[in-house]
């Protein structure tokens, strides 16, 4: 499994993880950036498109058993549950689905149910296999719906689409990543957001390197940095209007200027060899 992740938002994740798993076809690609997943536009030709609920559990209350005793509320670490003289009221935001208060209600009054945060969908376009995440509006966690596109994935080769920053979902997105592409800019926000992004995956111990998007313009501070540090310098992607336009206009820039499925195809191989 290949993870694409970085510090910040903006530096290409999604350019890099589409036209590379176009580029080599036969591979799975999850885009894990389950509030704003976009990988799927760059594939219009979608064929066996279905998509499911992502269900996590939730306690139901059984008020007629509950004696008000207090105890779930007191187990609860995110305080999802509030105890009240004439009911008990669940905060189904606030629930990590744990089933805790079912373990230690003494009535038996707790039981788990479920309620859905958000979709999964699928889909197809040749040879690659496409799943994402899009988690309902106002749902504040990430993670369970990024565990779930995870579980169904199922192929030998996984491109992982990360979330931005170095939050909780990006390490549930690159968790069990047998090699982490870290993409970035050559500018001062670029290097500082790609060193804490190095931060993150090394104590993950997940091996990794490095795409420069975008390069030509700032200055040599991430390439001075990836040599103090050790890290790889996989592939540079220049800045060029072209690719901007075709970017935007959600066309696979590898597509148009085929001399880039090579090099795409050449940045897998590296990335094979940097992960043995």
């Amino acid at each position: 499994m290949i993870s694409v992740a970085s510090g910040k938002g903006g530096t290409g994740k999604t350019l890099v993880a589409t036209n590379l798993a176009a580029s080599i076809g036969s591979v799975e690609l999850l885009d894990c950036d389950v509030e704003e997943p976009n990988s799927y536009l760059f594939f219009p030709d979608l064929e066996e498109r279905e998509s499911s609920d992502c269900n996590v559990p939730i306690p139901v209350i059984d008020e007629d058993r509950c004696t008000r005793c207090g105890r779930c509320s007191e187990f609860c670490a995110y305080h999802a549950l509030a105890v009240f003289p004439k009911e008990v009221l669940l905060f189904p935001e606030l629930c990590h689905g744990c089933g805790g208060c079912d373990l230690v209600c003494p009535e038996g009054a707790v039981s788990m149910g479920t309620r859905a945060i958000g979709k999964i969908h699928r889909a197809r376009s040749g040879g690659v296999r496409l799943l994402w995440g899009e988690l309902f509006i106002g749902e504040p966690m990430a993670t369970p719906l990024i565990r779930a596109v995870k579980a169904e994935a199922r192929g030998d080769l996984l491109l992982v689409d990360s979330p931005p920053g170095t939050a909780c979902p990006v390490i549930e997105a690159v968790r069990g990543s047998d090699f982490c592409l870290l993409v970035t800019e050559p500018t001062p926000f670029g290097l500082y957001d790609l060193s804490i992004a190095v931060q993150v995956v090394r104590r993950m111990e997940i091996p990794c390197g490095v795409v420069v998007n975008r390069s030509g313009i700032g200055d040599r501070g991430v390439y001075d940095y990836c040599e103090r540090e050790g890290i790889p310098i996989l592939l540079e992607i220049p800045m060029k209007r072209e690719i901007a336009e075709l970017t935007s206009r959600g066309a696979l820039f590898s597509k148009v200027m085929v001399e880039w499925q090579e090099k795409f195809v050449h940045l897998l191989e590296r990335i094979e060899e940097a992960a043995k």
